[in-house]
């Protein structure tokens, strides 16, 4: 007879995530000591060892790693479950799963309002991560749905683009190249540049475009925020790569200014995407056709 609670599997994989108890139970919002409890319990019902001190944090066991691909696997079909259950239930009520990537953040909170006018029953639960951990969790199926711009080739997703997306390079207006017109990509050869983290998909739309063309500016400081990076270009740090929907009122308030280089904006695609095996709940896929239908417009007029 199974000894062991689906409470106790939860606490043990966002444990297993964090590599860290207070982690997992800042994410849990739960206290320490209840993670640290739960975590035992589970061990004593499984009567093996699953996690072992590593310096300030905890790492896995080899039993314990074993143990999280079959957790894994359970978590997921319950997930699985409470879709069906919400299925049964129609549109008017349901929980979403959603992830963004941190670029979206600017306009999909927007989009969440006008979604929920409509639907005022829905609860929607928020995850805002770079572009390879959205996916990461998107396999893992703690999302019903992602929302970025390319879909990695190693997944198996169904996705479709329902806004534009232009990326274009900014600088302080003092900046030297804020005066050149039309200049060629090959401007930025050793130009100082502020740029997004490894992992993120503006990072990502960048090194290929400065690939294709053999450019190599010098990355002086990398940044997972957007926020944070605008603020390094602006005090004249460097140039940065970034979406436009993201710099809209510093441009038009003249704190940043948009370098004038051939062929860009560059222009890409927002997307709304989730894995070809998941049966989306009714809520879900409301959340979907209603980024499809009306997403792109409001967003023109947003940002």
């Amino acid at each position: 007879m199974r000894r062991y609670t689906l409470r106790q599997l939860d606490t043990f994989l966002e444990v297993a995530r964090a590599e860290s108890v207070s982690k997992a139970a800042e994410k849990l919002h739960v206290t320490q000591p209840a993670v640290s409890t739960q975590l035992r319990q589970l061990e004593d019902a499984l009567g093996i060892a699953l996690v072992e001190a590593n310096g300030r944090q905890i790492r896995l066991t080899e039993a314990g790693r074993e143990v999280e691909q079959y957790v894994i696997a359970a978590t997921s079909q319950m997930s699985q479950l409470d879709d069906v259950v919400e299925g049964l239930k129609g549109l008017q009520r349901g929980r979403i799963n959603l992830g963004i990537v941190g670029t979206a953040k600017y306009f999909v909170p927007m989009l969440l309002v006008h979604f929920r006018k409509r639907f005022p029953s829905i609860e929607i639960s928020l995850q805002i991560q770079n572009r390879d951990q959205i996916f990461n969790m998107l396999e893992r199926n703690e999302l019903d749905l992602a929302i970025t711009g390319r879909v990695p080739e190693r997944l198996d997703c169904l996705s479709e683009a329902f806004a534009t997306n232009p990326l274009g390079f900014v600088s302080a207006p003092e900046h030297p190249l804020s005066r050149r017109r039309q200049a060629p990509l090959s401007i930025f050869n050793d130009i100082d540049f502020v740029v997004r983290e490894s992992g993120s998909g503006t990072r990502a739309t960048m090194e290929s475009i400065f690939q294709q063309h053999n450019i190599t500016p010098r990355i002086v400081m990398e940044m997972p925020s957007n926020e944070s990076i605008k603020q390094a270009v602006m005090a004249g740090m460097g140039v940065t790569f970034l979406s436009l929907r993201t710099v809209r009122h510093e441009l038009a308030a003249g704190h940043l200014a948009l370098l004038d280089i051939q062929d860009t904006p560059i222009l890409r695609h927002w997307r709304v995407a989730h894995l070809r095996t998941k049966k989306l709940a009714p809520a879900a896929l409301g959340l979907k056709e209603f980024l499809i239908n009306d997403g792109g417009a409001l967003i023109n007029i947003w940002a």
